[in-house]
C-alpha cells in the first residue's frame, strides 16, 4: 500500500500497527519520501476490513489523499512491525503544524493520580507542538529544542511502545524529565485579576496577556504596546463562555474549536461585559480558545482548581486579552532574553519556561465569509501544510509583497505558505524574513531554480530576490492575487479576476492600480478596466488621512471650491484644495482601497485612520443593511466603472445611510461590470475574487449573491489568505506558468 497525504507526524505508522494486529495480519509499514509505505499479508476479509477501517478511523490530524494497492507475492512475515526510514527519504516529508492539546491529554492534566497531573508541558502523537520547536528535518528529537531533555524511562517506554499513543511523539515529557514553568497558573491568575500586564511565553511566541473585563488594564497595555485602535484578540475557556460573548454561527463554533485554534472574527453580542477598549467600537470580537495545557492550567486556576475534567465545559467569567507580543511593529518575540530586553517596558512580569521556541509563528485570524473560511492571517496550526496544486511544479521560491507578507516554496505538486511574516518595513521583520527563507527551503530540501516577487522594484522582498542571482520572474501584484485563486482552484484557461486592494504598481512601472478587472491567463493578463481614478493629495498621506480622498471625491465631483470650508475643521484642508486645484502632489490611483476612504471622508466615518484598514473597517460595522442607488455608476467605453454618481449622492447622507448605500452600490456595479466583461469576452461564467477588500462580509457577501443571480460563480482563496498574505503563492503560479510557456 502506497499511503499519501498528511499521514507523518501524525501518529499514522501506530495506528497502521494497531489496526493490522487487531486484524491478524503481518507485514510492516515505514515512512518514506512519498508518505507512508505498507506491506500486510492475511486472508481477504482481514485485508478488506483493514482498508476500510484505513478510511474511517484515520488519525485526528492526518489527511489522506490517496491510497494506491499492488498485490504481491507472500512474504511470509511472522509478525507485524513499525520500520525505521532512511535519512534520504525521511528528508522529504512534511513537518507538521502545532496543534491544540487533545482531550485524552487534558484527561491527563486533571487526574490527581495521572503522572502529568498539572502538567504545562503535557502532548501526545495527536497534539502539541511541532513546527515551533524543529529546526530542521527529519522530525526526530534531536532536531528539536526538546533535544536537552533527555526522557526518562516511564517516558522512554510511552515513546518505544507501537500501543501507546505517545510512540515517537517527539516533545514527550512529564514533570520528572521536561521543561518547567518559571510562575505558577495560581499566581498567573492572582496578578492578572489585579490589573498586572504579564508576557505568557506560548507556541510560537509570546504573548501580552491583560483582564479583559478591567478597562484600566487594556488601555494601559494599549498605550504601553503603542497598538493605537487596532482591536485585540481575547481568549476564552470554552465554547460555552465564546458563546456569551459572540453570536456564532456553526460553522464559527467549528473553527473555534478545531485543533489548529485561530482566532475566530465573529459578531459580538451588545451585553459581552468586556473592556470597550478591546474592540473600539466594533460590533465584532476575534476569540480564540485554549490551545496549550499551560492556557488550560490558567483557566482552571481562575476557577478555583476544581477536580476532574467536569470545568472544561462550564461557562467561565474569567476572559483574557491575549495579544502578539510584537511592540513597535516587530516580529514576535520568542526567547526569554528578548522578552527581558524587549518586553520589560511593557509587561509587568515576564512568564517564561525553558524549552525554547525555534521558529516564529503568530496565532491564524479567520473570519467566515459567504460559508467559507476567510484567512486574514495565516501561521499557527496551518503552516507548513501545503497547498495542493493541479500540477507538477518546478521548485520556485516566490517571496511575496511588502505588507503582510508570507513566502511561497513550491515542491512538485505541492505549495508550501510560511507563517505570517509582517510588514517588511524595518531591519527586525527583514530578519525574520530571511530565516523563513531558510526555513522553509530547508525542511522542504528545496534548492529553488527561479525566484518570484513583486513588480515594484523598491520593495524589500524584491530587492532580497533580485540579490539571489537566480532568474527572476516579477510579477504584477494584481496579477499574482488573481493567480492564486487560479492556482488554489486548479484552474487553466483564461478567467476574469477581480481584484481589489489598496495599492499595487501598474505594469507601466509608475501608476497605482488597487480596482482591476483583468483576464488573467496563467502567466499572461489583460487589463480590461479599471475604477474611475481620483486623485491622492499628498500621495502616501492620503492613505492614512480618508479625509483626502473625501476632498478628492468633490475635486471629482467638481466641488473642488468645497472643500476648504467643508474639512474646515481639519489643519491643511486649504492647502489640499490648492493642490487638487493644481494638480500638484496629486497622483492618480484606481484602488478600491482609496475608494473606501472617499466614502468615509465625505461620511465624517474616520478623518484620520489609527491602522491599515481602518476606516474601511468602520464603514462596513455601519452598513447593516445595503441598498442600491439607482443610476450609482456608469461604465465607461475605455472600461472605466465610475462611481461618480454615488459619491455625489453620499455627500450629504448621514453615515449608516451613506454606508449602506456606499456597499450595496458598489457590489450591484461590480456584479454588473464583471458580466460585462465576462460576456464581452466570451470567458467562463466564474469571477476570481483577489485583494483586501474581500476581507469586507459585507461587500464579499452580496457581490456573491449577486454574481450568482447571474450564473455567474465567484471563487476567492479559501486555503490561502485573499489579502497580499497570499500573493507568494499566485506569484509562484505566475512563475511557473512563465517557465511552461518559455520550454513550450
Amino acid at each position: 500500500m502506497r499511503i499519501r497525504g498528511a499521514v507523518q507526524g501524525v501518529g499514522f505508522r501506530p495506528f497502521v500497527w494497531s489496526l493490522a494486529h487487531g486484524a491478524g495480519l503481518t507485514g510492516w509499514v515505514r515512512n518514506d519520501s512519498d508518505g507512508v509505505l505498507a506491506e500486510i499479508e492475511g486472508d481477504d476479509d482481514a485485508v478488506s476490513s483493514f482498508l476500510s477501517h484505513l478510511q474511517s478511523q484515520a488519525p485526528p490530524l492526518s489527511r489522506i489523499d490517496t491510497i494506491e494497492t499492488q498485490e504481491i507475492s507472500l512474504k511470509g512475515d511472522a509478525e507485524f512491525q513499525i520500520l525505521t526510514s532512511s535519512a534520504g527519504e525521511a528528508a522529504r516529508t512534511i513537518m507538521p503544524p502545532d496543534v491544540a492539546t487533545c482531550g485524552a491529554c487534558l484527561a491527563d492534566m486533571f487526574d490527581p493520580a495521572n503522572r502529568r497531573h498539572l502538567y504545562a508541558f503535557t502532548n501526545c502523537t495527536h497534539c502539541g507542538p511541532r513546527y515551533t520547536i524543529t529546526r530542521a528535518l527529519p522530525y526526530d528529537r534531536p532536531q528539536t529544542s526538546m533535544a536537552p531533555f533527555i526522557m526518562c524511562a516511564s517516558c522512554q517506554a510511552e515513546y518505544e511502545n507501537p500501543a501507546d499513543r505517545r510512540f515517537h511523539a517527539q516533545p514527550n515529557a512529564c514533570p520528572d524529565c521536561g521543561p518547567q514553568l518559571s510562575m505558577a497558573p495560581s499566581e498567573i491568575v492572582r496578578q492578572l485579576e489585579d490589573g498586572r500586564l504579564l508576557a505568557i511565553k506560548g507556541l510560537g511566541g509570546f504573548h501580552l496577556a491583560a483582564d479583559a473585563q478591567n478597562e484600566e488594564a487594556v488601555g494601559q497595555l494599549r498605550n504601553r504596546k503603542a497598538r493605537d485602535g487596532k482591536p485585540f484578540a481575547i481568549m476564552v475557556a470554552n465554547i460555552e463562555s465564546a458563546r456569551r460573548l459572540a453570536e456564532l454561527s456553526p460553522d464559527e463554533e467549528a473553527l473555534l474549536t478545531d485543533p489548529r485554534r485561530p482566532i475566530v472574527v465573529c459578531p459580538a453580542r451588545s451585553d459581552a461585559g468586556i473592556a470597550a477598549s478591546v474592540s473600539n467600537g466594533l460590533p465584532t470580537i476575534g476569540l480564540m480558545l485554549p490551545y496549550t495545557p499551560l492556557h488550560y492550567l490558567i483557566f482552571h486556576a481562575a476557577m478555583g482548581e476544581p477536580e476532574g475534567i467536569g470545568w472544561l465545559n462550564q461557562a467561565q467569567d474569567f476572559v483574557l486579552v491575549m495579544t502578539s507580543a510584537n511592540p513597535g511593529g516587530e516580529p514576535l518575540v520568542i526567547t526569554n532574553q528578548e522578552a527581558t530586553e524587549r518586553l520589560g517596558q511593557i509587561a509587568d512580569t515576564i512568564v517564561t519556561h525553558d524549552r525554547d521556541i525555534l521558529i516564529r509563528c503568530d496565532d491564524s485570524v479567520v473570519r467566515m465569509i459567504d460559508g467559507a473560511p476567510a484567512y486574514l492571517r495565516r501561521a499557527r496550526g496551518y503552516t507548513p501544510e501545503p497547498i495542493p496544486l493541479s500540477r507538477d511544479m518546478p521548485p520556485i521560491l516566490a517571496v511575496g509583497a511588502l505588507l503582510k507578507n508570507t513566502i511561497c516554496v513550491t515542491r512538485g505538486r505541492e505549495a508550501f505558505l510560511s507563517q505570517h511574516v509582517g510588514d517588511l518595513d524595518n531591519a527586525a521583520t527583514l530578519r525574520f524574513f530571511r530565516e523563513a527563507v531558510a526555513h522553509m527551503t530547508g525542511i522542504l530540501d528545496v534548492e529553488p531554480e527561479l525566484v518570484a516577487c513583486d513588480l515594484h522594484p523598491d520593495f524589500l522582498s524584491a530587492r532580497y530576490a533580485e540579490s539571489l542571482g537566480l532568474p527572476l520572474v516579477p510579477v504584477q501584484h494584481h496579477h499574482a492575487h488573481i493567480a492564486a485563486v487560479a492556482a488554489e482552484h486548479h484552474l487553466d484557461g483564461p478567467h476574469l479576476g477581480l481584484a481589489l486592494d489598496g495599492f499595487g504598481l501598474g505594469a507601466d512601472g509608475a501608476s497605482s492600480w488597487g480596482g482591476e478587472f483583468l483576464k488573467v491567463d496563467g502567466a499572461r493578463y489583460d487589463r480590461l478596466g479599471h475604477l474611475a481614478p481620483l486623485h491622492m493629495p499628498g500621495g502616501e498621506a492620503a492613505a492614512r488621512e480618508p479625509w483626502r480622498m473625501g476632498a478628492a471625491a468633490l475635486h471629482q465631483l467638481g466641488r473642488t471650491s468645497q472643500i476648504a470650508q467643508r474639512f474646515s475643521e481639519i489643519e491643511g484642508s486649504a492647502l489640499v484644495q490648492a493642490m487638487l486645484e493644481r494638480n500638484v502632489n496629486a497622483p492618480e490611483t484606481s484602488s478600491a482601497g482609496r475608494l473606501f476612504d472617499a466614502a468615509c471622508g465625505l461620511l465624517g466615518v474616520r478623518p484620520f485612520a489609527r491602522f491599515e484598514g481602518d476606516a474601511a473597517m468602520a464603514l462596513e460595522a455601519l452598513a447593516t443593511a445595503p441598498k442600491i442607488l439607482p443610476g450609482g455608476w456608469r461604465l465607461t467605453e475605455q472600461g472605466q466603472l465610475d462611481l461618480s454618481p454615488l459619491l455625489g449622492a453620499l455627500d450629504g447622507m448621514g453615515a449608516e445611510d451613506g454606508a449602506a448605500h456606499f456597499h450595496g452600490t458598489l457590489a450591484a456595479a461590480l456584479a454588473d461590470t464583471c458580466e460585462h466583461f465576462i460576456r464581452r469576452h466570451a470567458l467562463p461564467a466564474r469571477v476570481l475574487a483577489g485583494g483586501g477588500c474581500f476581507q469586507n462580509r459585507v461587500l464579499t457577501e452580496m457581490l456573491a449573491g449577486l454574481l450568482s443571480d447571474r450564473g455567474i460563480d465567484l471563487l476567492r482563496p479559501i486555503k490561502a489568505p485573499v489579502n497580499d498574505g497570499g500573493l507568494s503563492l499566485g506569484q509562484a503560479w505566475v512563475a511557473a506558468n512563465t517557465v511552461i510557456e518559455l520550454e513550450g
